[in-house]
């Protein structure tokens, strides 16, 4: 049977390696953010020491046999309900997996602090805020890339042509996925629709800036406003 030291210092190791998991997604506003991972933590920390130790006085007496895994594994598929209630459906987008898949992952790391792994729950923390902190940047450069960005254009009647955007944009015309050309309500007026594909959003403000000093060039957005 475990010390009463030796239980409460891992339910506060278990808070505070989560807490750490919790800042993360607190800093992101995220509604399972620093109090709703460390009490899960805390929670899966309790659950696996009454699961491992608290059936000890029974474990003597006749007939008795006790699993010390079946409580601790409830909790794998009890903590689903909480992820549950994270993930958001916005449009066609679905926003709030990786918080419930990090609640999931600290419910595991006070399952191992409270069996008395502290190396794996250590271990897994600084490991979840890699991938968590870590990935992000790459992550979203990587989608950045990936997404359409139109630029509307509106300039001075045939002044503006897809040889005069493909020399604009030199080594990067093959992004181009699209280059349509309307009448614009000035009757004088062009307006085009360009649209590129897997270019960072960088190098699309470049072409965007190149386009505007253009002679015969009124205005270039985007679809979302002002680049």
């Amino acid at each position: 049977m475990l010390s009463n030291l030796e239980i409460i210092a891992r339910l506060v190791l278990a808070a505070i390696l989560s807490g750490l998991i919790g800042v993360e997604r607190e800093r992101l506003l995220w509604a399972a953010g620093l109090r709703t991972h460390m009490l899960v933590g805390v929670g899966a920390c309790l659950i696996m020491i009454v699961s491992a130790f608290g059936f000890g006085d029974v474990l003597g007496a006749k007939n008795v046999v006790l699993d010390p895994s079946r409580i601790a594994a409830q909790v794998v598929s009890g903590i689903g309900f909480l992820g549950a209630g994270t993930i958001l459906l916005r449009g066609e987008v679905v926003k709030g997996l990786t918080t419930a898949a990090s609640l999931w992952a600290v419910a595991a790391i006070g399952l191992a602090i409270g069996s008395g792994l502290y190396v794996a729950g250590t271990a897994t923390t600084f490991i979840l805020l890699a991938i968590l902190a870590g990935l992000k940047p790459l992550q979203e450069r990587y989608h950045d890339r990936l997404q359409v960005q139109p630029l509307r254009v509106l300039a001075d009647a045939g002044q503006v042509t897809f040889d005069t955007v493909r020399e604009i944009a030199g080594d990067r015309a093959s992004r181009i996925r699209q280059f349509v050309v309307q009448r614009a309500a000035d009757p004088d007026q062009d307006e085009i629709l360009i649209s590129f594909a897997r270019l960072p959003r960088q190098s699309v403000a470049e072409i965007a800036r190149a386009l505007r000093a253009r002679h015969g060039v009124i205005s270039v957005e985007n679809v979302e406003g002002q680049l």
